[in-house]
């Protein structure tokens, strides 16, 4: 039995930070079942190919609150061709084999599969941890006993407008990582100001061991490598996910577009 078979969610997580040998980690996020459930799975396999360390997985949802319009477009799109989310985690087991994988998703999907069968079903297949942003500190004992029972790391968000004492609590009960919001909002391709940033980042590393990586707005390679210089992770998502849909609307594979985007990610943090 191979040491990924045996180890849990959050110490696949820690591995993935501490062996990336990189100036920070790279997870790019992906829609699953956009712009079908066939080549989501092969997107998420060409991040690992291009670099990835980690991938954050999102689940399609109607009504999200933290996606902004390409991401929330993916999602209404995913949904509108029938993608069905039993089979769709059963489809995410060889890519969780491969490098940690966070499913993102909302507490309805999972409250009303059942919080106890949904986080069991997504720790037998692999999954690493969850990414639930509407879950606020006060009610996540809901989720986060849970997922410690299954080795599951429930990672938080926190904001720039997170207060410090608010924030000291939500790393308390941190799992895995922090995921640090860049700017206010949803997801969308925006820049950082970089100096604001790195003092964000400071204020969380007061809080935590754990590492620090940042998301929300990353657009491009240079930006990119600018997280890397300050934070233990990069995340990017609608970046990738505007790729995958022009590549899908133009030629028609997304495949080498979204590969090539990735490697030049990966480039950057290296």
């Amino acid at each position: 039995m191979s040491s990924v078979e045996t180890a849990t969610g959050v110490e696949r997580i820690a591995a993935a930070f501490a062996g990336h040998g990189r100036k920070a980690a790279l997870m790019p996020y992906l829609m699953g079942g956009f712009p079908n459930t066939d080549d989501s799975l092969r997107i998420a396999q060409a991040y690992i190919d291009g670099g990835a360390d980690l991938i954050e997985f999102g689940l399609p949802f109607s009504d999200p609150l933290a996606d902004g319009p390409v991401i929330h477009g993916a999602a209404v799109d995913a949904l509108a061709g029938g993608v069905v989310i039993e089979k769709l985690l059963d489809a995410i087991a060889p890519i969780a084999g491969q490098v940690p994988v966070l499913v993102m998703t909302y507490f309805n999907l999972i409250e009303a599969r059942g919080v106890e069968r949904f986080l069991g079903r997504v720790a037998e297949l692999g999954v690493s941890g969850l990414i639930v942003p509407d879950i606020p500190i006060e009610e996540s004992g809901a989720l986060l006993e849970p997922c410690d029972r299954h080795g599951l790391a429930l990672i938080p968000l926190i904001a720039p407008t997170t207060p410090d004492e608010r924030m000291a609590e939500i790393c308390a009960q941190a799992r895995g990582f922090i995921y640090t919001v860049a700017v206010t909002g949803t997801t969308g391709e925006r820049g950082a100001d970089a100096e604001g940033l790195a003092k964000l980042v400071g204020r969380v590393r007061a809080h935590t061991e754990l590492p620090v990586a940042v998301g929300f707005g990353i657009s491009d390679p240079e930006q990119a490598a600018r997280v890397g210089e300050i934070a233990d992770g990069a995340i990017v998502g609608t970046r990738l996910v505007r790729e995958a849909r022009e590549a899908h609307e133009g030629a028609g594979d997304p495949i080498p577009a979204v590969l090539e985007l990735v490697r030049s990610f990966s480039a950057a943090l290296s």
